[in-house]
């Protein structure tokens, strides 16, 4: 693909919508992309990497701008001094007088910045990670977090198995490889257009990133329990525990939107489950949830948070969410994990995680919880993954709890703890 005048506009658009927009990001550049069926799959990924370049690293980016800071600026200074463009191949952009600018832009020494800006972070969340990590952890982790997230997918046992379908993406050309710690993961080099193969249409695969994967192995389902997971959304997850569970017993996918229900019914038929019940609730507090009361094997809680784990795939967050926001999550994160455990059985587990990486979302919620319900107790979330092959290493401080970050692991940032009801 070559950079054009063309390619630039269609960029330049489409950062403008973005920063103008009070909506999520993936839904702008989708609806972008709708109105401009002209691109194509090279095209439309420069442009979306490109503007996700400049919602990473915002901050940093308007340092360099100057007192002028316009989206055409922010694109222009992306494309230097992080996507690497040399000037010759920008001349066929630049106006006359942007030349001297840019040149400055440039010279702008990193180092020199406030770490805040330097790592692209509001100062909110700067001075709350700064409190849970270690300067050069802080500095890795904000690096991580900057960068593309890569394609991941899950294999369904109940129609493949991971290196037949290894081998077939391999000689269809695609370059993929078997994820770090899933041991049902396969991960892309790159990030190619799968939606038309075979082995997706058919239901033999589903994108979910690695670390996503490795929640259903710590509910770790059996064939023939009764088990929830408590806020589905679209069912990533809930395929992966019905897949688990040999599409034997009963699943109950529980959400609260109809819309998000609704994208899991196209999953459910290509995954070829028979045990998944999707259900909307009103709320965590609906009748359809006391009816289960003290029924369920076991229970996943995977809570409405502000998915500050998955800012490589969602930029847009930390310049969404507040110390506000999140105070306001972590009322409902305990609320939910409260009336979702009272569906727990005597002996049933229950599992807590967020895509978050802050420690009020997470630990605080998780040990608020334990301490008033002393009927349960933690189990090690390692061991619990240990015990399926599965060794997660490089978890200092772990603990009982798994906490999964980009520059450790390679995935989003995940938290979770696996508590059992004695």
């Amino acid at each position: 693909m070559r950079f054009s005048p063309a390619l630039f506009n269609h960029t330049e658009a489409l950062l403008s919508e973005l920063l103008r927009s009070t909506f999520p990001a993936d839904l702008v550049v989708s609806r972008y992309f709708r109105q401009n069926r002209e691109l194509g799959h090279a095209d439309r990924g420069f442009v979306a990497e490109t503007v996700y370049s400049v919602l990473r690293r915002k901050r940093s980016l308007s340092a360099r701008c100057g007192d002028d800071v316009t989206s055409r600026r922010l694109l222009l200074a992306t494309l230097a001094c992080v996507q690497g463009l040399n000037r010759r191949e920008l001349d066929v952009v630049l106006h006359e007088a942007e030349g001297k600018w840019l040149a400055q832009a440039k010279a702008v020494k990193l180092e020199d910045l406030p770490p805040a800006v330097r790592l692209d972070l509001p100062d909110w969340l700067y001075e709350t990670l700064a409190a849970q990590f270690a300067a050069s952890e802080l500095e890795a982790l904000a690096a991580g977090l900057n960068q593309s997230a890569p394609l991941d997918l899950r294999v369904n046992v109940l129609k493949a198995e991971r290196d037949a379908v290894l081998a077939r993406l391999n000689a269809d050309g695609l370059v993929a490889v078997a994820c770090r710690y899933s041991p049902l993961g396969i991960r892309f080099s790159g990030k190619p257009s799968i939606s038309r193969h075979p082995l997706f249409l058919d239901g033999s695969f589903e994108v979910q990133d690695e670390g996503s994967q490795l929640l259903g192995f710590l509910l770790a389902p059996k064939r023939g329990e009764m088990v929830a997971d408590f806020c589905a959304g679209a069912g990533g997850k809930t395929l992966l525990l019905g897949a688990l569970m040999r599409s034997q017993g009963r699943l109950y996918a529980f959400d609260v939107a109809e819309k998000r229900l609704a994208k899991l019914k196209p999953r459910l038929a290509r995954s070829g489950l028979s045990n998944v019940y999707p259900v909307r609730i009103e709320s965590e507090n609906d009748i359809k949830i006391k009816r289960l009361a003290g029924k369920l094997d076991r229970v996943l809680v995977d809570a409405p948070c502000s998915g500050l784990g998955t800012l490589r795939r969602n930029p847009d967050l930390k310049w969404r969410q507040t110390a506000q926001s999140v105070a306001e999550l972590t009322v409902k994160q305990a609320a939910i994990l409260h009336a979702a455990s009272a569906l727990v059985k005597t002996g049933g587990r229950l599992v807590y995680a967020t895509c978050s990486l802050l420690a009020a979302e997470n630990d605080a919620v998780v040990s608020a919880f334990l301490a008033a319900h002393p009927e349960f107790v933690s189990l090690s979330a390692t061991e619990v993954l240990r015990q399926q092959g599965i060794d997660i290493d490089g978890d200092a401080e772990g603990g009982d709890r798994l906490r999964l970050l980009p520059h450790r692991h390679g995935t989003d940032g995940f938290f979770a703890a696996v508590m059992e009801r004695r």
